[in-house]
């Protein structure tokens, strides 16, 4: 074991420093260790406020998705660091249950990092691996001994161990994997054992356990940091891409826990052992160290007991306490009231970066999993160009850019057939409807309805919009077998079962209002005032508003065909009283029954505007049954935008749902 200081030891270590997924637990120890003693040393988080790392500079914290490509590579530019610890992870919580997440996350990211380091020239790579990786070969393994897997995460970080192993082994990349045990101590979450255990604790109570023969090798994380620097200090180049325990050696049962805790704690009362055990669990979880002793001259110096204390001394130092609980991953997005947001754009290139910001303050405050999933309509603006580059900085950013212009409702049917969320919110890219009314969108949703529409009211519109507007309204509800609320619009939350209902109706012209008042299922509004629109070339005319308004009703109702016969009936039986009055008249009183010409052309101009008029609405009838008949594609996709990258369509199909 070496007898250099930490701080001598962390002077030592080529620079500059990164640590990647430095808002976690081990992470965080980590980077404050490395940042006290050197200015070098950067961190990233994957979202900010990051509560670990609050009081570091903020140019040492470096928001960023590792999931995309580009902002790896910007990362990697800017600090052309020397030696990176990796501890990015996701799956190591019993509620990470994502399994696609997990193997992205936890091995997917690697096989791009990996490369990308070699060539860059690193001098070192250390990378946080799990005991988990032996699954239900856990007690006391060596390193060679065969693992047994039994989760996706253990799986997950099996295979990064071995690809870091093919690394080391046979490109010869200066990098190891650090199999750590149950590490505790300051900063960890607090839904974890340890945490829980304190704070029932000083309330001179014990929080239930699972079976007392269950034995852990609890390592406190100081040990753990110490570890990261040691293996980076002293990996001989006959062990790249090897494998390292790092535990203390000895297992301490969950009995043994509650009785130090009852003894630190003072607390008379039995512990009671009636939680569940775990699926993935194992009886006995307990490391070799010899190795890691041997070979890095790294061994941990701080017992259970003592590390109690110091993480009960830590906590009972805590300013704020609620606020250490209500960060706990436990709490973390809200994957149940999940949204897809589809924007549909026309020219909106100046407004996406805008809304976006926006949106992604909204959903910060809802805390809820989201996508943005943005329809490029046609645009000869530079929204494309935008949405590329949006997306290469955040994986929840996508595109989708269409062949020519097909029309708002079209832009939303094609950003709901790719969304993969638990309800989709439609909303357009110029931002006359507030991003921020989602908020109420979907507490409407939380409280049991299936579609939350807008509003509009207080209008900035001209005495003719206003009047068209509610003529459309009365003629509508008039006319039609269904109705809509006055001043409803396009703006919406529907739930996954409406929007797969919404999908499913066929026609050409699709009137997103009607077809949503047809789907039915529990429906509110929620009023709202838009927000003025600059004049530009994506705002809509007045044709073609009054073509959409048109589509509308002729799409609802059979009504004006039934005046059309009613006229026509009505008309006929005038025709014929005049006619049978003018016989009449010509045998009774001849000198008193009409004559000339000019009463002949009046009915022949009537009835001629009349059949016109009926002929051409009749053929708009006719003419939407031509364009039914014909199936054509409610829109065509010319590609797709994905992670900073323009993919044609034919290339990158559709994400379908599983």
């Amino acid at each position: 074991m070496t007898t250099l200081t930490l701080a001598e030891r962390v002077a030592r270590l080529p620079g500059p420093i990164l640590v990647l997924g430095a808002s976690g637990f081990v992470g965080a120890n980590l980077l404050r260790s490395l940042h006290g003693v050197r200015e070098d040393v950067y961190g990233t988080t994957t979202r900010k406020p990051a509560w670990r790392l609050e009081d570091l500079p903020e140019g040492r914290v470096r928001m960023v998705d590792l999931l995309v490509d580009a902002n790896l590579d910007q990362l990697l530019g800017e600090i052309r660091p020397r030696t990176v610890f990796d501890l990015v992870a996701y799956g190591a919580y019993s509620f990470e249950v994502d399994a696609p997440l997990i193997y992205r996350t936890n091995f997917d990211l690697l096989t791009r990092l990996l490369p990308r380091l070699e060539r860059s020239g690193v001098a070192r790579y250390i990378h946080a691996g799990s005991s988990s990786e032996y699954g239900d070969n856990a007690a006391g393994p060596s390193e060679d001994a065969p693992p047994a897997p039994n989760s996706d995460y253990a799986v997950s970080k099996l295979a990064a161990a071995n690809l870091i192993h093919y690394h080391g082994k046979r490109k010869g990349f200066p990098c190891a994997n650090l199999r750590l045990y149950s590490v505790y101590g300051p900063l960890e979450d607090s839904a974890r054992l340890i945490p829980s255990l304190i704070r029932r604790g000083l309330e001179g109570a014990l929080p239930p356990f699972v079976n007392p023969a269950i034995a852990r090798d609890y390592l406190y994380v100081d040990d753990a940091t110490e570890a990261f620097v040691d293996a980076a200090l002293n990996l001989p180049g006959d062990l790249y891409g090897e494998s390292f325990n790092i535990g203390t050696g000895r297992k301490t049962t969950i009995g043994e826990v509650a009785q130090t805790a009852r003894a630190l704690f003072g607390i008379a009362e039995e512990p009671e052992f009636t939680m569940p055990d775990r699926a993935w669990d194992v009886r006995d979880w307990y490391a070799n160290i010899e190795k890691a002793r041997g070979r890095l001259g790294w061994e941990p110096r701080v017992g259970f007991a003592e590390g109690l204390e110091r993480t009960i001394a830590w906590y009972r130092a805590l300013p704020d306490r609620d606020r250490y609980h209500q960060v706990s991953k436990k709490f973390g997005l809200d994957t149940v009231y999940s949204v897809s947001v589809v924007v549909s754009c026309f020219e909106d290139g100046a407004s996406i970066p805008a809304l976006l910001g926006r949106l992604k303050a909204t959903f910060a405050r809802l805390n809820v999993d989201f996508e943005v999933v943005f329809v490029d309509d046609g645009s000869t603006d530079d929204s494309e160009e935008v949405i590329r580059s949006l997306s290469g900085l955040d994986r929840r950013v996508s595109g989708i850019s269409h062949s020519r212009h097909f029309g708002p409702e079209a832009a939303y049917r094609s950003g709901m057939e790719v969304a993969s969320k638990n309800a989709c919110v439609l909303i357009a890219g110029r931002l006359q409807d507030p991003p921020e009314l989602i908020e109420a969108f979907v507490s409407r949703w939380r409280e049991g309805y299936d579609v939350v529409y807008g509003l509009r009211s207080g209008r900035e519109a001209g005495l003719f919009a206003r009047l068209a507007s509610a003529i459309f309204y009365r003629v509508f509800n008039d006319f039609s077998y269904i109705q809509i609320p006055r001043d409803a619009c396009d703006f919406c939350l529907l739930e996954k079962r409406v929007a797969r209902s919404v999908l499913q109706f066929p026609e050409r012209d699709f009137f997103l209002r009607g077809v949503r008042a047809f789907a039915g299922f529990r429906q509110v509004g929620v009023g709202y005032q838009p927000e003025p629109v600059p004049a530009s070339r994506g705002r809509e005319g007045f044709v073609a508003r009054f073509r959409r308004a048109k589509n509308g009703i002729l799409s609802f109702s059979n009504v004006p065909l039934t005046i059309l016969s009613l006229v026509g009936l009505g008309l006929f039986g005038i025709s014929l009283f005049l006619g049978i009055a003018q016989v009449i008249l010509r045998l009774v009183f001849p000198e008193r029954s009409a004559s000339g010409i000019t009463t002949v052309l009046l009915f022949v101009l009537f009835f001629g505007a009349l059949n016109a008029f009926a002929v051409g609405l009749i053929g708009e009838y006719v003419g939407r049954i031509f364009e039914e008949v014909k199936r054509r594609p409610h829109f065509i996709r010319r590609a797709f935008v994905v992670e900073g990258e323009v993919r044609r369509a034919a290339e990158h199909p559709a994400p379908r749902e599983s």
